[in-house]
């Protein structure tokens, strides 16, 4: 996808801590423990209920976050080339999604991206190491990506190639637009209310982000190049429930889906794409 550079007055960007957390897991559970506790589970093969245990117990033990003092965000744009796509993908994402919230009449807020090392601790989310994956915290607005991540993703996932990290970007911007038209917030209040139903919110949640990450896509369709869709959709396909369970050599169990099966996540991903309008994704809240 042929990016321009970013624009850094069109981005917050910031570096993230180095350190290690106990136990080599992170710290704090909080708005996306259940989702770092799937992806540790699914693609580092971790135990969810333990990763959640560790969570909780390393809360008041993790170190803070190594902050790199008077780095500019152009510098932890340039430290290397994913920083460089990730940062050019957030510009044009901002881009994107900010006249659409303006036409909407709802208040828009630019994320900050923090690019970390090891682990990180986030401002209200508690903290996570690099087996969390690319998460968003929605108590700082707070998209963190360890881009070591998209080498195992391309290893160990055979989804690589630069569309297939923007489709990583993009999902989890989708997460912003969650957490600004406040059905973020609807959704963590209907999950605590019905537990039993906790996870088939959580996987409507991901599929919608997943169709948003396709709407972007859509709206900047003359930058696409050939292969790309076919990399976005490869990777929307190895993040699948089903496709990480077998691949963990667990037994597929839908009643522990957080984010829906391979061809459920591709097809939002073209959903948004075809339509490149954001209210075809208002489809996974309709009843």
């Amino acid at each position: 996808m042929r990016l321009g550079k970013y624009d850094t007055s069109n981005i917050r960007v910031r570096s993230g801590g180095r350190s290690r957390m106990p136990g080599g897991r992170g710290g704090g559970i909080g708005c996306g423990a259940i989702i770092i506790a799937a992806i540790a589970y699914f693609v580092f093969g971790a135990d969810p209920l333990q990763t959640i245990g560790m969570i909780e117990g390393a809360q008041q033990q993790a170190p803070q976050q190594q902050q790199q003092a008077n780095v500019s965000e152009e510098q932890v744009c340039e430290s290397g080339p994913y920083a460089r796509e990730a940062c050019n993908a957030l510009s044009s994402l901002n881009t994107t999604w900010r006249p659409e919230f303006q036409r909407a009449g709802i208040q828009f807020q630019d994320p900050i991206l923090t690019l970390y090392s090891g682990a990180v601790t986030t401002q209200g989310c508690g903290s996570a190491t690099s087996a969390a994956g690319p998460f968003y915290c929605p108590a700082d607005m707070g998209i963190y990506i360890d881009t070591s991540f998209y080498d195992e993703m391309a290893r160990r996932m055979g989804a690589g190639g630069d569309f297939a990290r923007y489709y990583v970007m993009a999902h989890e911007y989708g997460h912003h637009i969650q957490n600004l038209t406040g059905l973020a917030s609807q959704v963590r209040s209907l999950q605590a209310r019905n537990r039993s139903q906790a996870n088939q919110l959580q996987v409507r949640m991901e599929l919608q982000a997943d169709c948003y990450a396709g709407v972007w896509a859509g709206k900047n369709r003359n930058l696409i190049e050939p292969g790309d869709m076919q990399e976005g959709l490869r990777a929307a396909s190895a993040i699948g429930d089903d496709t990480l369970m077998r691949n963990a050599g667990q037994r597929i169990n839908p009643e522990n889906f957080t984010h829906g099966t391979s061809r459920q996540r591709m097809e939002a991903l073209r959903l948004g794409l075809d339509a490149a309008n954001s209210s075809v994704c208002d489809q996974y809240f309709e009843n």
